[in-house]
């Protein structure tokens, strides 16, 4: 792993130097820095490295600012990335801002406790997800309502969320096949349920089985156990730092779950 940063580093930084303009860059710049975040916690799997929360907070950036310039009614919007203000062009809807990235970016910034930024996502409007193509699970547009209308706080997250879970069934299922249901994006709702609640006791019996689910979907077979993807359990990281901030203690301790981003042991050492 240590050998394949530098490797991505060099194409994350030819993917910035371009991001203001280019669809290419941002998509590039998207998965490459949430890829080298993930990276950097197999050799750091508590994220104590200065490198690895840099590495966290950087794909937090990039995935807010594509959805900033995408929904902005001006000419470009000013975001700051690595420290450096960049002034990137409005878009509207494209093929690579669809729901599932609007859940990453949104998981990210609970990660890294981004009010404003989440503050700025829940204003994305479903409508431009929809508008970006694809033909994803019907679930995934209930779950993104849910969270938006959570953090909007608005009356309607009960109704939202019990739409997600039901949707979230193998028989709605079209697309997603149901381990990968099951397992990965059924867990991370029962979580917020039991947070909705103040349910300490659920929510840590939600968390471990989400991570015991995790573990068993990412080691089923050597491909599996190969993918990046699957070293952070960044959903029910991302809704986990949302109960510890709001006081429900973690009593689950996960190598999926790295205990430097759980604790938000880098508070205050950056502007974001």
């Amino acid at each position: 792993m240590a050998a394949v940063v530098p490797v991505l580093e060099e194409g994350l930084a030819n993917s910035l130097q371009n991001i203001e303009t280019s669809h290419r860059a941002r998509t590039g710049a998207l998965t490459t820095s949430l890829n080298i975040a993930r990276i950097r916690c197999v050799g750091d799997p508590d994220a104590v490295m200065l490198e690895t929360w840099e590495s966290w907070l950087l794909a937090m950036q990039v995935s807010s600012a594509v959805f900033a310039a995408a929904s902005s009614d001006q000419e470009t919007v000013t975001c700051k990335i690595r420290q450096e203000e960049r002034q990137l062009t409005a878009t509207g809807p494209q093929f690579y801002l669809n729901a599932g990235t609007w859940l990453n970016a949104f998981f990210l910034a609970l990660i890294c406790r981004e009010t404003a930024r989440l503050d700025m996502l829940a204003q994305v409007p479903a409508s431009l997800l929809r508008d970006c193509g694809g033909v994803p699970d019907e679930y995934v547009y209930a779950w993104v309502e849910t969270l938006r209308s959570f953090w909007l706080r608005r009356d309607d997250v009960d109704q939202h969320l019990v739409r997600a879970v039901d949707l979230s069934a193998p028989e709605h299922a079209r697309i997603m096949d149901p381990e990968t249901m099951s397992k990965l994006k059924y867990p991370p709702m029962m979580m917020f349920y039991r947070y909705l609640r103040n349910d300490a006791a659920g929510f840590n019996e939600a968390l471990n089985d989400a991570l015991r689910w995790h573990k068993e979907y990412w080691t089923a077979d050597e491909d599996r156990t190969q993918n990046i993807e699957g070293v952070v359990a960044i959903a029910p990281l991302a809704i986990a730092c949302l109960a510890k901030t709001n006081g429900i203690p973690i009593e689950v301790e996960s190598g999926y779950l790295p205990t430097a981003l759980l604790d938000f042991a880098w508070r205050g050492e950056f502007d974001a």
